[in-house]
């Protein structure tokens, strides 16, 4: 009996395609979790204790070192421990918690000895790593009250391995019926360098105005010491305390020259997912010389992502002064939605 030719070209097609899918199988990286779930994808990323799978079945994951029993990637890597030292590696497979590497190196680490895979130049001690956002809202409405506003943010950040600059700059203006309500600017300025262990220490510098609070001109400049807390948790806190000498000049009221007190609390979090964050930004001065003199402003929000890096943001931002020259509010307080592109 004769075979069709084209039952000989669908068998010989399935067998291909089994091959390649075989093929395409053996070539997946793979990762055993400590409850024996299996991860089947492709190896993206290791950092800040987490291994990043691409997978087809969902998606992008996030799996915390400590929970992986083996691991095996196929591809050329990159590792850098936390004693310092870089490794190359063709393959690498990770059983009974223990690095094994390719047949070229006699390392013998364990898991939780590795810091990152494939880290970037900046984290090797090369060059800075930039990164930043700059957003703004426009508010416009016509009618009984015609109301024009325009409100913009920078916020950009180099960091190395060993320090960080931080540059910001905010402002904000309004009118309602052709008449000029608010306007203000703050730019601001820092350098952190990083200590062993969790610490830091940096200088800080700023300078603002607000014409509708009587402020010409407020600056300060000051040093202080910082530290990062629970980086291990889905709410790390960065706190920073210091000294700086303020200077304010005002249109009418008189002028004051103070050294301060100062503090600031930053936290982001990733908690709700799907790339989305969590953020309060605080930051207060005290004079030291004044009991009842105190600067404060508080901003809390979240961002999340739109299309490619354009994120939106919504928040709310307190801004409380006891000394507000008289004839002017003490808390001001602002509701804001934001759009932005971050990189």
């Amino acid at each position: 009996m004769t075979i069709p030719h084209t039952q000989i070209l669908a068998s010989l097609a399935l067998a291909l395609f089994m091959i390649a899918s075989a093929g395409a199988q053996a070539s997946m990286d793979r990762v055993e979790l400590l409850n024996g779930s299996l991860i089947i994808g492709r190896f993206i990323d290791a950092d800040n204790g987490k291994v990043t799978m691409e997978t087809e079945f969902a998606g992008t994951l996030k799996i915390d070192q400590s929970r992986i029993a083996s691991m095996d990637v196929t591809s050329s890597l990159t590792l850098q421990m936390e004693d310092g030292s870089v490794l190359e590696t063709s393959t690498l497979v990770v059983a009974d918690q223990t690095l094994a590497l390719d047949d070229t190196s006699d390392a013998n680490y364990a898991i939780d000895q590795l810091t990152r895979i494939n880290p970037e130049p900046w984290e090797l001690g090369r060059g800075y790593k930039p990164s930043g956002i700059a957003s703004t809202a426009f508010t416009l409405q016509r009618g009984n009250t015609v109301l024009e506003e325009l409100d913009y943010k920078l916020e950009a950040r180099w960091r190395s391995l060993y320090d960080r600059y931080t540059l910001r700059l905010d402002g904000e203006m309004r009118e309602a019926n052709r008449t000029r309500t608010a306007e203000n600017w703050m730019i601001a300025g820092k350098y952190d360098r990083f200590q062993v262990g969790d610490y830091y220490w940096g200088i800080a510098a700023s300078a603002e105005e607000n014409r509708f609070a009587d402020l010409d001109l407020r600056t300060s400049i000051g040093p202080y010491v910082g530290r990062n807390l629970l980086e291990d948790t889905p709410f790390p806190l960065e706190l920073e305390t210091g000294l700086s000498q303020v200077n304010e000049d005002f249109a009418n009221d008189a002028d004051r020259s103070y050294v301060g007190l100062t503090w600031s609390l930053r936290s982001e979090s990733d908690y709700l997912g799907n790339d989305s964050r969590l953020f309060v930004d605080h930051k207060g001065v005290k004079n030291l010389a004044e009991r009842n003199n105190l600067i404060l402003n508080t901003t809390v929000g979240l961002t999340f992502p739109l299309i490619g890096q354009i994120q939106g943001a919504t928040e709310l931002v307190l801004d409380y002064n006891s000394g507000a020259v008289a004839g002017t509010e003490e808390l001001d307080q602002t509701y804001r939605i934001r759009l932005g592109y971050s990189w």
